[in-house]
């Protein structure tokens, strides 16, 4: 569905250095901290703004031979974007139904009764959540086959992120061949949702990992100062002092318990995961 290859967007005090894919039936998510750089990569996969660098292949075609005909096969959700907040839902049909050749009305209605979305109130009046779901719905309602989506969850409760990551859900259901390329700093969203996982740090891509490997194989050593030397440090990642000793990332959790059946052993997730990548140091 969608490949960057280093592609590079220059800033004075940033710098874009993009490598990812995401395969047909996939759900890709790019996780890291506010100002991380996702943003400015969906921007660029989606050539809204220029490049500095590197290559693009979105859909089967580079990225300068997608046509008009083309995005109608795309969903998209950004954090800056939206409607004017004077329409409401009665006065978007009609202006979807222009640009897209597929949109349905029908079950665009009906998604909106679904989640209680008023069809006559202007959507400057509407909460924070009723607004994330009308943009989601909105890129779900022209049969798009694959989803870009920046930050869907960004300010909801937990009630309206659940609401948004059934509807993805339902969207990949519906054809093994849909993907979708979702941001987030909730790792929680993610960590349930996605088939596999990278990470951007001011601008570099810095790991990537296919969900089910990093929930079941990687872990955190909770090790003394002296145990640490006495350790097979081969498979340790990343390693961040501590009060105790060190905390150490390994990606082999099974050779750990085989071998070092005294160590304090915790599963990994997301947030571990970023804390130890960005904090933590090499050995």
């Amino acid at each position: 569905m969608l490949k960057m290859n280093n592609v590079k967007k220059k800033y004075p005090n940033f710098t874009l250095n993009c490598t990812l894919e995401v395969k047909p039936g996939y759900i890709t998510g790019l996780i890291g901290q506010n100002g991380s750089g996702k943003t400015t990569a969906f921007k660029s996969a989606l050539n809204l703004i220029s490049t500095d660098g590197g290559s693009i292949e979105i859909l089967g075609k580079n990225l300068e031979d997608i046509k008009s005909e083309d995005k109608e096969n795309f969903g998209i959700v950004l954090s800056d974007s939206g409607f004017s907040g004077y329409l409401s839902i009665n006065d978007l049909a009609p202006v979807l139904k222009s640009f897209y050749k597929n949109f349905d009305k029908t079950y665009f209605f009906k998604q909106c009764q679904r989640f209680a979305l008023p069809k006559q109130k202007k959507i400057k009046e509407f909460s924070t959540g009723m607004k994330a779901k009308l943009k989601l719905l909105i890129a779900l309602s022209h049969k798009a086959s694959f989803l870009i989506l920046d930050e869907p969850t960004a300010g909801l409760d937990v009630i309206a992120r659940d609401e948004i990551l059934d509807l993805l859900r339902e969207f990949m259901e519906q054809d093994e061949n849909r993907s979708i390329l979702i941001s987030s700093h909730i790792s929680s969203d993610l960590e349930g949702l996605c088939d596999d996982l990278y990470m951007i740090h001011e601008g570099q891509i810095i790991f990537h990992e296919e969900t089910d490997i990093l929930l079941s194989d990687y872990a955190i050593l909770k090790i003394s100062k002296e145990k640490l030397h006495k350790i097979d440090q081969q498979y340790i990642l990343k390693i961040k002092e501590e009060n105790f000793g060190y905390s150490c990332l390994t990606k082999e959790k099974q050779f750990y318990l085989d071998n070092y059946p005294d160590i304090v052993i915790e599963n990994g997730n997301i947030d571990e995961l970023i804390m130890m990548m960005i904090r933590g140091e090499d050995l």
